[in-house]
């Protein structure tokens, strides 16, 4: 029994090791993140902790930072996107941190432990967030391609930044180069983000459906797991990930085609997509799907192998995020069978009438060459062919006295 327990131990040793690299991992790659953005408006990283993702879902910030950049009262704190949706938080000046709005955002954003996210003050009131993932198959490490790496960019000098005082190892940030106004931000030419907000509810009430709005143009929360075999039409067809309905990502013609590849595969095709997916590239995965899909049934034996490639490529992608494309792939590859040996047929076809085209040309040398023979087997029948008779009369012409 002690030999299993210390081996128990050694096992979750092992495991608490590997989460802490990971988490360090996404922290660095967010803090490379954050080197990139401009200094006029300052920046923090946040390492998420359990309280910040589950049960309590609660968002302290540093409060040096706060002290700095922020207001000094209790106000409504927007959070955009990479996307560029905007949400509503409440901050609580007293305790520094984010409350209300902070669950919905967390979770329509599947950030989880171990992530590491970059908030970017871009208005007063308003931050412009990163997420970096610590799984492999990150959603934001291509933040760096997002972000203007213009003239104004620059490495953040490790000796400028603080740390938050209750959160020192989860918190990295940077002070800002001036005060942050609307009347700088006009002057600098800096974009004022978009400020058609959506709100999520922390507490979402639960209607007959086991759903409710959030106001994410139709997004909703899902409270009940559905199975497949639950499922008898179109009617009671639900798109849901991560807790949450995203049937309005797509539209009616693509749900339905969604519906139809789940129906005959008597599946949610998208059940086993990778945690840490944000809804919106679920939604992604789920269209380009149905649309290689329709390609695949569209397709000919004349359809480009380049084309053949992409949808294979792209599909082989989206099975290694979780995606249940194995029955596509299958089809696809015996379509890639078939076309391959069809051209091949065609090239050896092109072959035959090209061997075809030169033996013609040979029989014509051929005949040509034999026709030669006989106008010359002719000439030497009309000038003889007593070559020794020949000499013999030409020395007697050539040696006759003069």
């Amino acid at each position: 029994m002690g030999l299993v327990m210390k081996s128990q131990k050694r096992k979750r040793a092992k495991e608490d090791d590997y989460c802490s690299a990971v988490a360090a991992d996404a922290m660095e790659r967010a803090k490379e993140v954050q080197s990139s953005l401009s200094l006029q408006f300052p920046s923090f990283v946040k390492r998420m902790l359990p309280s910040h993702v589950t049960r309590v879902f609660w968002m302290g910030l540093p409060k040096q930072f706060c002290d700095s950049h922020l207001p000094k009262e209790d106000v409504t704190i927007k959070l955009e996107d990479e996307s560029g949706e905007v949400y509503e938080t409440k901050y609580l000046f007293a305790k520094t941190g984010l409350s209300g709005g902070w669950r919905g955002f967390s979770i329509a954003h599947s950030i989880m432990e171990g992530d590491a996210v970059v908030f970017q003050l871009v208005m007063p009131t308003q931050f412009k967030v990163y997420i970096v993932r610590s799984s492999n198959f990150s959603e934001v490490d291509g933040a760096l391609g997002l972000i203007n790496l213009g003239p104004c960019s620059r490495r953040v000098n490790p000796e400028h930044t603080k740390s938050s005082e209750e959160e020192d190892d989860d918190t990295y940030w940077v002070p800002l180069a001036k005060e942050l106004t609307p009347e700088n931000i006009h002057e600098d030419g800096f974009k004022i983000w978009n400020t058609d907000c959506k709100s999520v509810a922390d507490h979402p009430k639960t209607d007959s459906n086991d759903r409710v709005s959030n106001g994410l143009h139709g997004i909703q929360f899902s409270e009940s797991v559905i199975d497949f075999k639950d499922v008898t039409s179109i009617e009671n067809f639900s798109i849901i990930t991560k807790g949450l309905v995203i049937d309005s990502e797509l539209s009616e013609h693509l749900r339905a085609k969604y519906y139809e590849l789940c129906r005959c595969q008597k599946t949610f095709l998208h059940t086993c997509l990778l945690e840490g997916l944000n809804y919106k590239l679920a939604a992604g995965i789920i269209s380009e799907t149905v649309n290689i899909a329709d390609a695949i049934r569209a397709s000919r034996i004349t359809t480009s192998i380049e084309d053949f490639d992409v949808w294979a490529t792209t599909l082989k992608a989206f099975e290694d995020l979780g995606m249940d494309v194995g029955f596509l792939r299958a089809r696809l590859g015996r379509l890639i069978s078939l076309a391959l040996t069809s051209r091949k047929c065609e090239e050896v076809k092109g072959e035959r009438a090209c061997a075809a085209e030169k033996r013609s040309r040979l029989e014509a040398e051929l005949t040509e060459t034999k026709g030669a023979i006989s106008r010359l087997h002719a000439e030497i029948e009309t000038t003889g062919n007593d070559s020794y008779g020949l000499e013999m009369a030409f020395q007697q012409v050539a040696s006759a006295p003069w």
